[in-house]
């Protein structure tokens, strides 16, 4: 849910709270005393007890109505303290309104000073609910509240239209360095909008209040409304419970969850990242110490709300095993997430297999980790997996690995003829490394032919399946120019018809004829070709430029508008930043640079990075340290030109 939605919902929350705050306190204070109230026009001008047969409530029921007859009336009405059978009574234009007995003295007051007091304070609300009920007293409230709501609406505005002028010159005034200014000003822009909304909770709280005293109706309104908010609906141990208990109870949680996230942004963003610990290490630690805080605030909350935490214990326990039983691969996958964040058996960036998925690691989340396979198809796998199965990680550690490419020749061929064309054919790519050397070993004699394993080291584990199909090209041209032959599986048929030896042999015969002869083989990516239409053949090799790629790119692309692009508004994120106890200054990291290329010039991945090592070439960008090329990595790079 949008945080703006969430902010005005939690705004308009509290101000109805705001509101049914005060009657619901007098409520609840009276429920507590086991007392009924007895109102005028909705505010409460005395409180009765329980006297003989006749309970509180049926008291205050009885005197409510015998006001309501009277007030609606609109004649002046005379409170008088009168004796009666003993009794001490209190008299409405000399009808009988109520007893006072000893259960309605307060304090150390005897029911003679009691009557009088309540004959004074049922006087004064009488005498001004006559007059509210007057034309000209009318008149005057109507105006004022007119006057009152025009002039919060004009500080509502106002309020409103100065913050949105000061977020716009905070932002006009980081220049050129936009980027940067946008994820620094964007928790300040959530302060004062928080400031905003608190500010004006307290302003139309006010005036709501305000407002409803004005008018009988509105308090009437208010009392009843609060009634059936005060209402204890529920019960827990020896206490009972409201909904407004409930919605402070709420507003509370919502205050303190706000407190308590606005504490962990800046424990991740100030305090982790200053120890140099990897991000998905910094968000774990903030997830927990955000949950932990979570969890000891609500018993804080529960405890000060009047809720005995330790009788929860037989219920939470009961609910923890039914939510066990329910949610146990979930916390499975959450637990496993923490294992793999914490060990690191695998990391982002990382090229692995589980199972019979094959890719990148993109993301590790606390339930789930998202790999992107070759085919870039992105792929959620539960964490609880890589804990369970074997894991294939080509890059933990060190990224160099052996790859096994299996090649058979046709029986009484030259070995040492057939191990100088493997060599020749492996050596010869650019991708494999030279140390280790690549290793020809001789596995077994097949049923049709010789079985030999081309043994080669790479570094870069995800072109294993492009690397190993181009050492078949090179092994087939290199096995053909050594005059070696690839055998296939094949049956001898001895034939003892003449006429049948006779058909065979103008058969072959016709397919010479029909055969062309190969002229040559050519080796992707490459203009290396093997011309066979000498004897010998004669390998020609035309080797591309290594920057062949980047040249297409040029091509493709306009650097001058994608550096404009870059450097402007919606480009890269370019700002101060800090690793350990470093910090570099204009600066913006290569796997941020990476996406931005994707989603801007519609680039795969390797592209993307084709494009950031093609700036580093011309000499426009270059890693902050010097000690990396472009990669898709937490890796700072910086333009030249903010040197």
């Amino acid at each position: 849910m949008n945080k703006k939605v969430l902010i005005h919902s939690f705004f308009w929350l509290s101000l109805c709270l705001s509101v049914l705050a005060p009657a619901g306190a007098i409520l609840s204070t009276t429920e507590s005393l086991g007392k009924a109230p007895v109102m005028i026009d909705g505010t409460v001008v005395l409180q009765v007890a329980n006297s003989g047969e006749f309970t509180a409530e049926q008291r205050a029921d009885f005197i409510n109505s015998a006001l309501e007859k009277k007030v609606q009336s609109g004649q002046l009405i005379q409170v008088e303290v009168a004796q009666q059978d003993g009794q001490i009574t209190l008299r409405a234009n000399d009808r009988y309104l109520l007893t006072v007995t000893k259960g309605d003295v307060e304090l150390d007051f005897g029911r003679q000073e009691q009557a009088e007091i309540w004959r004074q304070e049922l006087q004064e609300s009488l005498d001004k609910a006559r007059i509210e009920r007057t034309p000209t007293y009318i008149g005057k409230a109507l105006r004022l509240t007119i006057g009152v709501i025009s002039g919060a609406s004009a500080l509502h505005w106002g309020l409103s239209l100065f913050c949105r002028r000061l977020s716009r010159r905070r932002s006009q005034s980081l220049g050129n360095n936009s980027a940067s200014g946008s994820s620094t000003t964007r928790p300040r822009q959530q302060f004062w909008f928080l400031g905003l909304s608190l500010l004006l909770l307290g302003m139309w709280g006010a005036v709501g209040f305000y407002l409803s005293e004005l008018f009988p109706l509105t308090r009437i309104w208010r009392y009843k409304l609060t009634g059936s908010f005060t209402k204890r609906i529920f019960e827990l141990g020896s206490k009972s419970y409201s909904i407004l208990d409930f919605l402070f109870l709420l507003v509370l949680s919502a205050g303190v969850w706000v407190l308590i996230r606005g504490f962990t942004q800046v424990l991740k963003s100030r305090l982790l990242q200053l120890t140099g610990v990897d991000r998905g290490i910094q968000d774990t630690v903030a997830l927990l110490v955000q949950y932990a805080l979570t969890f000891l605030a609500l018993l804080i909350l529960l405890t000060i709300w009047g809720v005995d935490v330790s009788s929860l214990a037989i219920l939470a326990s009961l609910l923890g095993v039914g939510i066990g039983f329910g949610l146990q691969n979930i916390a499975n996958n959450f637990i496993s997430g923490l294992i793999i964040t914490f060990e690191r058996p695998i990391q982002v960036g990382d090229f692995i297999q589980v199972g019979d998925l094959l890719g990148n690691v993109e993301r590790i989340g606390t339930r789930s980790t998202e790999i992107s396979t070759l085919d870039q198809v992105k792929i959620i796998v539960p964490n609880s997996r890589f804990l369970e199965s074997e894991v294939v990680n080509w890059s933990h550690g060190n990224p160099v690995s052996r790859m096994r490419v299996p090649v058979g020749v046709a029986y009484g061929s030259n070995i040492k003829q057939v191990r100088q064309a493997l060599l020749e054919a492996a050596k010869s790519h650019p991708d494999v490394l030279h140390h280790p050397s690549p290793q020809v070993w001789l596995q077994e004699f097949g049923d049709n032919s010789i079985n030999f394993d081309l043994l080669v080291w790479i570094c870069e584990p995800p072109k294993q399946f492009k690397l190993k199909s181009d050492l078949n090209y090179r092994i087939q041209a290199s096995l053909k120019k050594h005059g070696l032959e690839i055998p296939f599986p094949q049956r001898d048929l001895h034939l003892k018809s003449p006429q049948i030896e006779q058909l065979i042999t103008k058969i072959d015969h016709w397919l010479e004829l029909q055969t062309p002869a190969p002229t040559r083989l050519y080796y992707p990516n490459s203009s290396q070709e093997i011309n066979y239409c000498q004897d010998t053949p004669v390998i020609s090799t035309k080797v591309e430029s290594p920057n062949s790629d980047l040249d297409l790119l040029t091509e493709e692309i306009d650097l001058d508008t994608l550096i404009a692009q870059m450097r402007g508004a919606d480009g890269v994120e370019i700002k101060e930043r800090r690793y350990g106890l470093k910090t570099f200054h204009k600066c913006f990291v290569g796997s941020e640079a990476v996406q931005w290329f994707m989603f801007t010039q519609k680039a795969t991945q390797i592209a993307a990075v084709q494009i950031g090592q093609l700036l580093i070439e011309r000499g426009i960008v270059h890693h902050v340290l010097d000690e990396h090329s472009f990669k898709n990595e937490f890796l700072f790079y910086r333009f030249y030109v903010d040197e």
